[in-house]
């Protein structure tokens, strides 16, 4: 099943409760080769507001009505790529017209003289720490939009603060997705002794996924032996090599939200270390999946964290010191959680505390360098009313 257009036209009035006018876009394609694209993926809060999946959208949104922007696609790249009509734009997202961009541009500047202030996406604020080219098309927009109105204001703190609390909708989705990938998971396990090479284990997700309609939410992580050391190690290309482990961290995309589920299992009969380690972190996520409820701060539950981790590093000589914080993130070297949603690493608006609705993985691992283990084990945790439920609990943690 696809999400109606009720459920996109109730994002957008849940969004202008307070009034004022916003603007965004989607994503434009980005380049792969010398003549040819990357497949296509929308920019989150625009397809949160629209479910649009094409490219170079736009919509305009006030309390009284919402405008959808259309890009011109000319004779040659309709033949080639196809487009989307304005006709099955509107059924899709519940607008209730759709311009081109000259009228657009019209409107905007009518528009103007009843709102001074316009909101649209801002810079990503981990842009930094990104090693990749940003997509253009948001930054573009903005330009637009600045030389228009008289102030524009980021809109993004709120969106992730309004995404963050899942609906109804949203939460049967990612269980849908979660459920594809957990069989998919189980399949796999079956006959584990049977893969020569981490790219087999990843065809078998790949074809059951697309046999099932979904896609991956990301690109698959299968890292066998010391290649688990290497946290997005996504090649994929190298032999299985027996009495080792294999860390699969994989998620299918159902109706646009996805699973993110990692499982580390063993072929043949891994060393008695490594089975001490993925011991380790499958004690850890347990302790850990407990400690979830409402009302929880992130600060608390990082400290929490901090001392479970920091106690099975000592259980595994690895860690002699709890105060020895460069040690401790050398063995684990990555954040516990993040939000799950339209984005496989969604914000969670900077919360207080963990709220009902809320949707976070919990991931613990045990990377060792030097020795080549790398362990990691997540799952998807909704936080209900009274606590926490473990949407992907019916898959074993076990080797």
């Amino acid at each position: 099943m696809t999400l109606p257009a009720t459920f996109f036209k109730d994002n957008r009035k849940q969004l202008v409760k307070k009034g004022g006018l916003y603007v965004l876009g989607a994503y434009t394609k980005m380049q792969r080769t010398l003549d040819e694209a990357h497949k296509f993926e929308q920019e989150a809060n625009f397809w949160y507001l629209t479910g649009i999946e094409a490219p170079d959208w736009r919509v305009i949104i006030d309390s009284h009505k919402t405008w959808l922007i259309m890009p011109e696609v000319d004779d040659s790249h309709e033949v080639f790529n196809g487009s989307l009509s304005a006709e099955d734009a509107i059924k899709i997202s519940g607008a209730d017209e759709v311009l081109k961009y000259d009228d657009a541009n019209k409107l905007l500047r009518d528009l103007a003289h009843q709102h001074s202030l316009v909101y649209s996406l801002g810079d990503d604020p981990y842009a930094k720490y990104y090693d990749f080219a940003i997509n253009p098309a948001p930054k573009e927009l903005w330009r637009q939009l600045d030389r228009i109105f008289n102030e524009v204001q980021d809109v993004r703190a709120e969106l992730a603060r309004q995404r963050a609390i899942k609906k109804p909708e949203e939460i049967q989705a990612i269980k849908r997705a979660i459920k594809l990938t957990n069989k998919t998971f189980v399949e796999v396990k079956q006959r584990f002794d049977d893969f020569k090479f981490e790219y087999e284990i990843e065809a078998e997700f790949t074809g059951a996924f697309r046999r099932a309609g979904a896609n991956h939410a990301y690109d698959p992580i299968v890292a066998a032996g010391a290649n688990a050391v290497t946290l997005h190690y996504s090649s994929n290309s190298m032999p299985v090599r027996k009495n080792s482990l294999v860390l699969i961290d994989i998620g299918a995309k159902v109706d646009g939200y996805p699973a993110d589920i990692t499982r580390t299992y063993a072929t043949g009969s891994p060393s008695k270390r490594s089975q001490e380690v993925h011991a380790a972190v499958q004690v850890a996520q347990k302790e850990i999946i407990s400690l979830l409820k409402p009302g929880l701060s992130p600060q608390e539950y990082s400290e929490t964290v901090d001392e479970i981790m920091k106690q099975k590093l000592i259980e595994l000589d690895l860690l002699n010191n709890p105060a020895d914080n460069d040690t401790y993130r050398r063995y684990f070297p990555h954040a516990i959680s993040h939000g799950l949603g339209v984005d496989v690493h969604d914000s969670l608006g900077a919360p207080l505390e963990l709220k009902p609705g809320m949707i976070l993985t919990v991931e613990p691992g045990i990377y060792i360098p030097e020795e080549g283990i790398g362990v990691r084990i997540e799952d998807d945790i909704l936080i209900t009313d009274s606590g926490h439920q473990n949407l992907s609990i019916s898959l074993s943690t076990d080797l």
